[in-house]
């Protein structure tokens, strides 16, 4: 069995022994070498391109976050981030994973004891994982979802070996589908509608000439799409506003309108009735507010890769959106909470962790907090609010998929709408199945070509539970279609 080759990134020379004790123990894997800030490891990953790389948060010259930024921009690699369990630790472990990292595990500090024996245990954990999902071809290494919204790294390029002319890509042959369900529909080539760029408290970018391009596709890892699913071409997100431009043209508007001699005081009675109608004709383009009144509900279940695909497809529902969105992403406590607060700044909707009792409204997604299960509760006025428990962990994970949608059955009065992304193991397709047969209108699966791993969706697939796939762009669109075209 070939040695799976790991770059160990860590400012701490005891973290860095630790860890490289703890890994060559193990014969599936080799250490392939060790850096001591930013820097070193993206150039020892140019130089060397080990098969998956260990990222500290904290370190000098360049942190995790920009160095994640450049090896996923120069050469894609399956990372796991190393987290500090604090306030700051967690908010840039989400960033990361939207950066492209596929996991993390809590790294010890002052604040959290946490014993170093169970840490090495768990990054092992991570690592078998990454082992089994790379060598299975299941691994997909995806550009960030992100790069428009923030300020990203200035790429600095780094010439490692003699430049090699560019390789012609050659069109696969038609392979033919895998028999599904009649009633499932795969989508080919889907182009979501043109939409504005949000901007309710959106971290717009710094620096918008320091944006870079798209990651040269030959250097990302095959990507391995489903049969009967065209991967020719994915629907690009659409472009930042030209923010210097915008700025120009309102300065141009404020210098005519001053240059412009002031409307005499008197005006006619004719007058100010037509512009009295006008206003009255033309109603204020404001959104609803949120209500507890539905008859429409979204749930999705997600894990590795999750973070990225929320961002994703929270990101394409409008303000106006007239159902909740209920999430389970597998995720540890704190870590979902600083998720929320991420996903809230770049949507339109409200995002926030669900609290236990809350009223359910519309616009507003609630993700199920780390450690906990969340279900469905119908009060007997007909409202429905949040239920958090404490139960035992169902297939290993708590928060479960399967426990939140199992809830939603037996609730006919409500048009449901689920949906199964990204993930590891087969969590959520038995509560799909569970759905479908009791009527939900919408079962939703993504497609393999845009899954950082595809392990949730796949067993839904292969349960016959699902009515469409769609690849992660195309689902935003369909629900807002689903939802909005549906009578109540």
């Amino acid at each position: 069995m070939p040695e799976f080759k790991v770059l160990i990134v860590d400012d701490s020379p005891f973290m860095r022994k630790v860890f490289s004790d703890v890994i060559d123990a193990d014969a599936a894997f080799e250490v392939l070498a060790t850096a001591s800030n930013g820097k070193e490891a993206v150039d020892l990953t140019l130089k060397l391109k080990p098969d998956i790389i260990t990222m500290d948060l904290e370190m000098p010259l360049w942190n995790g976050i920009e160095a994640l930024k450049r090896i996923m921009a120069l050469q894609p690699t399956p990372v796991i981030m190393l987290s500090a369990v604090t306030d700051n630790g967690t908010r840039d472990t989400i960033r990361a994973l939207q950066y492209g990292a596929i996991d993390f595990i809590r790294k010890p500090d002052g604040a959290v004891k946490l014993d170093i024996r169970q840490v090495g245990e768990q990054l092992l954990e991570k690592l078998h994982i990454a082992l089994e999902t790379v060598s299975s071809g299941a691994l997909r290494m995806l550009p960030a979802v992100e790069e428009q919204g923030e300020a990203a790294a200035e790429i600095i390029p780094v010439v490692v070996d003699s430049p090699k002319p560019p390789v012609e890509k050659t069109k696969k042959p038609d392979v033919p589908a895998e028999p599904l369900l009649n009633k499932t529909r795969i989508v080919e080539s889907f182009k979501p509608p043109d939409q504005p760029v949000k901007t309710r408290n959106a971290e717009l970018p710094r620096k918008l000439d320091r944006i870079p391009d798209k990651p040269d596709s030959s250097r990302l890892k095959p990507n391995h799409a489903s049969p009967g699913i065209s991967t020719s071409r994915l629907p690009e997100r659409p472009l930042v506003k030209d923010l210097a431009s915008q700025t120009v043209k309102k300065a141009a508007s404020l210098e005519l309108k001053t240059a412009m001699p002031k409307k005499s005081v008197r005006t006619t009675v004719t007058e100010a009735q037509a512009n009295r109608d006008q206003s009255q004709a033309i109603p204020p383009t404001t959104n609803p507010k949120p209500t507890s009144s539905f008859t429409h509900l979204v749930a999705i279940g997600t894990s590795t890769g999750g973070p990225r695909a929320l961002h994703e497809v929270l990101t394409g529902i409008p303000a106006d959106f007239p159902a909740p969105i209920l999430v389970v992403q597998h995720m540890p406590p704190k870590f979902t909470h600083s998720l929320a607060q991420r996903l809230d700044n770049f949507c339109s909707i409200n995002v926030r962790e669900a609290v236990d009792g809350e009223l359910i409204e519309t616009a507003t997604a609630y993700i199920a907090p780390g450690g906990r299960h969340m279900t469905l509760r119908k009060e007997v006025t007909g409202t429905y609010r949040i239920k958090l428990s404490d139960e035992v962990p169902k297939g290993g994970h708590k928060p479960s998929v399967d426990v939140m949608f199992e809830s939603l059955v037996g609730h006919p009065q409500l048009k449901r709408h689920i949906v199964l992304m990204t993930g590891m193991g087969s969590d959520g397709a038995k509560g799909m199945k569970a759905l479908q047969t009791d009527g939900a209108q919408t079962t939703i699966a993504e497609a393999e070509q845009t899954c950082v791993v595809y392990g949730m969706p796949r067993s839904a697939v292969e349960l016959g539970a699902v009515s469409q796939i769609l690849p992660l762009q195309g689902i935003a669109p369909v629900l807002v279609q689903e939802v909005k075209s549906r009578k109540p």
